[in-house]
């Protein structure tokens, strides 16, 4: 294993887009299948507040009230998923923010059409990670790695 392999969380929100179709477990499993494992995971509406503080890179740029009103248009999934080199590993997984652009066996590039309507959220650095992750979820949220019939004592 190399030197810069290490275990990380990132945050993924699967968009509103991806609820709507129904392609909420496919979207899961295809994370769990790659390896990694979820930490938290909520099915919430989003309020503008927190959509804007999310985006809050974006807030200069055309596209950004567009993009709040969207990411707050329906119900939305939130995940902490956790595994090695998990923000790569997650952004290879989703695939090109434009969906025309991604590889096949992406989520982006097996399931949809749309820039703004592309089914998945990915933070794309560990500090990203780290910013969004503490936006939506908060320490009693988080579930441990012991397995069913483990014990610590």
């Amino acid at each position: 294993m190399a030197s810069e392999d290490h275990i990380e969380r990132t945050f993924v929100m699967i968009k509103p887009d991806g609820v709507q179709r129904r392609l909420v477990g496919k979207i899961v499993a295809r994370l769990e299948q790659k390896g990694l494992e979820l930490r938290a995971l909520k099915l919430k509406n989003l309020d503008i507040e927190t959509a804007r503080k999310h985006y809050t890179e974006h807030k200069d740029k055309p596209f950004y009230d567009h993009l709040v009103y969207y990411i707050t248009s329906g119900p939305i999934i939130v995940m902490a998923v956790e595994g090695f080199n998990a923000v790569r590993a997650v952004r290879q997984l989703v695939g090109a923010t434009n969906p025309i652009e991604a590889v096949p066996g992406s989520l982006r590039g097996d399931f949809c059409l749309d820039t703004v309507r592309n089914l998945v959220h990915a933070a794309d650095s560990p500090e990203a990670a780290s910013r969004e992750l503490s936006l939506h979820f908060g320490a009693e949220d988080y579930v441990s790695e012991v397995r069913i019939g483990e014990h610590n004592d």
